[in-house]
């Protein structure tokens, strides 16, 4: 990988299709696998050793870091390539093992105590990026993602979840569904940094599983990874979500975090337009609409006329959001003002309570602009699925079996993980200069917090 001074920290689109073997025995020698290894060779105990498991873990590895689409593909060019052969311990053609070896190799690596292993590198791998980059963490977008996959020949011998059916609905303004997908297999929960777009924590779950009940889940792991503030503070600030999430036990969740959400709300209510803010009665002219927004109405002009009042921002010592009358902020004629404002020079100000709904009235309240351009963040995490999914093949669709297909994505977790921490580890060129500048000081932290498992 070549980076430029130019590339951003973790310059993604720098990824060769094919890494070389000086990145991949890189890549190898980063992971912290002491432990999984350890946790194999007791599995297999006094058994055949015609494969080592050193070996077949690599075999594994590479296939993923040399993105072939089959264990086969990947088992071809280690009967061609020497070189390839040695980084995986392997001496002669011979010695290279066969599809069915690793297929029952995938079996084992999926078993949940090897999988909570590969859980646990993905974390460690995170954590240091975390204590390198002191931003990563601080703004977070979730999602889930449809993976195909098919069932174990007899489920009643497996403790992993099993794949089911899923079914993703579309739906218009009017609430109605214009658009369904459905499919077979599991469904893929992550948790992103929305500007670096890195997965700080992920989960499989069967494809029936709603996304709500995951967030707290994923949430402990991203904040498990990542290192508290000065003040003792989480790092995670805004978290952003499709409705999905949109759930009172969600907010909060959030809210107990400090966390302010980023959710767009589900449409619940079926005949009302708008209610009356809690606290206030008719003559107060003061409503809010099903998202949360404040509105007032000038009652004097005929018919009555409803206006958004102006935001002036969340007071995080009351716990409100404040709100001023439009017309005074915006300087414009209101024939309400004197019934609404009186004598007052400033206007009428009407603070709202984000405890009397966590759900519609969020610290960032959804109908402004600071909301719309944070809400955008969410689209980093539809780009970490898409990079899963067709980059590094998490939708394969032919893996047979709970253990393989866990293996499979674990794999390919702790390859986005791992190729993270290489980005930023890379020394960085400047222009057509063929000398590599010095070290930034992120890459040397990382090199440093990887010295020992090197």
């Amino acid at each position: 990988m070549r980076i430029q001074t130019t590339d951003r920290l973790f310059a993604w689109e720098r990824l060769e299709d094919s890494p070389g073997l000086a990145t991949c025995r890189q890549f190898l020698e980063l992971l912290p696998d002491a432990k999984l290894l350890a946790a194999l060779h007791a599995w297999r105990g006094k058994g055949r050793n015609d494969y080592p498991l050193a070996v077949l873990w690599r075999v594994h590895l590479l296939r993923y870091l040399l993105r072939h689409p089959t264990m086969e593909a990947c088992l071809a060019e280690l009967d061609r390539n020497p070189a390839l052969r040695k980084l995986a311990g392997i001496e002669e053609v011979r010695h290279v093992p066969d599809a069915w070896n690793m297929s029952r190799f995938a079996a084992v690596l999926g078993q949940p105590a090897h999988h909570g292993l590969m859980e646990a590198m993905f974390q460690e791998l995170i954590r240091r990026l975390a204590v390198a980059v002191p931003d990563l963490g601080v703004r977070v977008a979730g999602d889930s993602s449809a993976l195909s996959a098919r069932p174990d020949r007899d489920p009643k011998q497996v403790s992993l979840p099993q794949p089911d059916g899923g079914r993703k609905e579309y739906t218009d303004e009017a609430g109605q569904v214009v658009k369904a997908y459905e499919w077979f297999g599991y469904k893929f929960h992550l948790l992103v940094d929305v500007r670096h777009e890195v997965a700080l924590a992920y989960r499989i779950t069967p494809a029936s599983t709603a996304d709500v009940t995951e967030i707290p889940a994923l949430l402990r792991q991203a904040q498990a990874v990542l290192p508290l503030n000065p003040d003792g503070s989480g790092r995670i600030q805004t978290l952003a979500y499709d409705k999905a999430a949109d759930d009172g036990n969600t907010h909060e969740l959030l809210a107990q975090a400090h966390i302010k959400p980023l959710i767009e709300n589900r449409a619940l209510w079926k005949s009302e337009f708008e209610r009356m803010l809690p606290g206030h009665d008719g003559n107060s002219n003061v409503v809010h609409d099903e998202a949360g927004t404040i509105y007032c109405y000038d009652k004097v002009s005929d018919p009555p006329v409803r206006h958004k009042m102006a935001y002036l921002g969340y007071e995080k010592s009351r716990g409100t959001l404040k709100y001023r009358c439009p017309a005074r902020h915006e300087d414009w004629a209101c024939p309400s003002d004197k019934k609404c404002n009186g004598c007052s020079a400033y206007g009428k100000t009407v603070r709202v309570k984000c405890a009397l709904d966590l759900r519609r009235f969020p610290p960032i309240p959804r109908a402004t602009k600071e909301f719309e351009r944070r809400y955008k963040d969410r689209t980093a995490a539809e780009r970490v699925n898409a990079r899963t999914k067709l980059f590094w093949g998490a939708d394969d669709g032919n893996i047979t079996g709970a253990s393989r297909f866990h293996a499979h994505l674990d794999t390919i977790m702790l390859v986005h993980a791992g190729f993270a921490n290489l980005l930023a580890m890379a020394p960085r060129h400047e222009g057509k200069s063929l000398s590599p500048v010095r070290l930034s000081v992120i890459a040397q932290r990382l090199q440093d917090a990887a010295a020992p498992a090197a």
